[in-house]
């Protein structure tokens, strides 16, 4: 019987409290923008981050995809690293979407430096698409949960606005980053021209992402929202779990990272584990040495019941969670003891 899911932070589901301002939230239809509870979040979630104002999505894909929508055009290009999620895991979004083209950076566990961004500026010529964006990740999925502190963003930013250049953050553990550096989020809004703030993950809600941004940002991102199908009715329901999430689960993420920490203290002392990436916030990835088979060691995993996701060649990623207690922390690291090879 599975009893641990460590594959990510969107297996949780809706704690009874969470349940509970569900099913007691007023709703309206948003695609008329009546829904008092959808309003309620995307204005609260623009205030937190600084912004004016915000747009629900049900995804962060969606969130991502729609930003850049708005901000790039054909024959315009984006600047990312080369792991980053809306390059790597949003099915070709950019092509179908936007038709874009992407220059992809090389960075340290999926973090880009502005020399690095400047370097990646085209010159003005015709067989060149014009860069038009640059996208950040905070945490980086593929960089094991490491993040953009403010004034690393801040030089990039610079950078940016400089080159007249928008700058979009898929804040898909924004609040994962902002707690681990001990950061506001507030002034987020002096860097970003969108930012993608993803509900579903370690806030612990069912579904949802809120794009945040100027009012004309968001006034273009919900025409774009509509015609990609997006367009939600009594979506209030979905919309108070997001708003639960912001006031209850935040503080709480400090319990995801000081276990994924103890998992990474087990990994380090198991024979069959060549190394593990630096664990800043709530990921946990490591690489298995090669004598070791991946899908055996998640067998074994599964045997006990413990779920974790192939990330690569001989590399495991673990993602700690809301519903990923001490008592599972304990369990996991005894199972992980004592595998053998």
């Amino acid at each position: 019987m599975i009893n641990i899911d460590l594959r990510s932070d969107t297996v949780t589901r809706p704690t009874p409290e969470m349940q509970n301002y569900m099913f007691q939230a007023p709703v309206g239809d948003d695609v008329f923008e009546e829904d008092p509870t959808v309003n309620e979040l995307e204005a609260k979630t623009a205030a937190l981050f600084g912004m004016e104002a915000g747009l629900f999505c049900p995804s962060g894909t969606m969130t991502n995809q729609i930003a850049i929508k708005a901000q790039t055009e054909p024959l315009t290009e984006i600047i990312c690293d080369y792991t980053a999620h809306i390059y790597q895991y949003e099915g070709g979004g950019i092509a179908f979407n936007s038709a874009a083209s992407v220059y992809l950076l090389h960075g340290e566990r999926g973090k880009i430096t502005p020399e690095m961004v400047q370097g990646a500026i085209r010159p003005d010529n015709i067989h060149y698409p014009v860069t038009k964006m640059v996208s950040l990740e905070n945490t980086s999925n593929k960089g094991g949960g490491a993040f953009y502190t403010l004034p690393e963003i801040a030089a990039i930013s610079a950078v940016c606005k400089e080159n007249k250049l928008a700058l979009h953050l898929d804040g898909a553990r924004v609040f994962n980053a902002l707690l681990a550096a001990d950061e506001s989020p507030q002034p987020y809004s002096q860097y970003f021209t969108s930012i993608s703030v993803c509900l579903s993950k370690g806030l612990g809600a069912p579904v949802g992402s809120v794009l945040v941004g100027s009012k004309d940002l968001i006034r273009k991102s919900r025409r774009i929202r509509k015609a990609l199908g997006g367009g939600m009715r009594q979506a209030g329901f979905l919309a108070a779990a997001g708003i639960y999430a912001l006031d209850h689960h935040v503080n709480r993420l400090a319990q995801d990272h000081a276990r994924a920490r103890l998992l990474r203290d087990t990994l380090q002392h198991c024979p069959y584990v060549e190394h593990v990436l630096p664990v800043e916030t709530n990921i946990v990835i490591f690489k298995l040495k090669p004598s070791a088979s991946t899908q055996t060691f998640l067998a074994k995993l599964k045997e006990q019941g413990i779920l974790a996701l192939d990330f690569g060649p001989h590399q495991i990623r673990f993602v700690t969670h809301l519903d990923f207690t001490e008592a599972m922390t304990e369990r996991t690291c005894q199972v992980l003891r004592e595998i053998k090879f």
